[in-house]
C-alpha cells in the first residue's frame, strides 16, 4: 500500500510542478518519475537550508513539487527545444 501512496503523491507533485513551471506535459508516468525524484531533491535541498514545508501528505506534495520544478528547470536547460 505504501508503494501506491508514493506513486500517487509523486504523480500529484509532478503534475503540480509541471503546472507551476508551465512546461510541456510529461504524461502520467513522467509526472510520477519527476515527482518522486523531485521529492528527494526538494527534501534534500530544504534540509540543507533548514526549511520545513510541513509534515505528512501536504508537506510531501509541496517538497516534491519544489523538487520537480528544480528538475524541470534543469531538464529545460539541458534539452532546450528550438522553435
Amino acid at each position: 500500500m505504501e508503494i501506491i501512496w508514493t506513486l500517487i503523491i509523486g504523480a500529484i507533485a509532478g503534475w503540480l510542478g509541471s503546472v507551476i513551471f508551465q512546461g510541456s506535459g510529461l504524461g502520467l508516468i513522467g509526472n510520477i518519475i519527476v515527482g518522486i525524484l523531485g521529492f528527494f531533491v526538494g527534501g534534500w535541498l530544504l534540509g540543507k537550508l533548514g526549511v520545513s514545508l510541513g509534515t505528512g501528505t501536504l508537506g510531501a506534495i509541496l517538497s516534491g513539487a519544489l523538487g520537480a520544478i528544480i528538475i524541470l528547470v534543469i531538464l529545460n536547460l539541458i534539452f532546450r527545444r528550438r522553435v
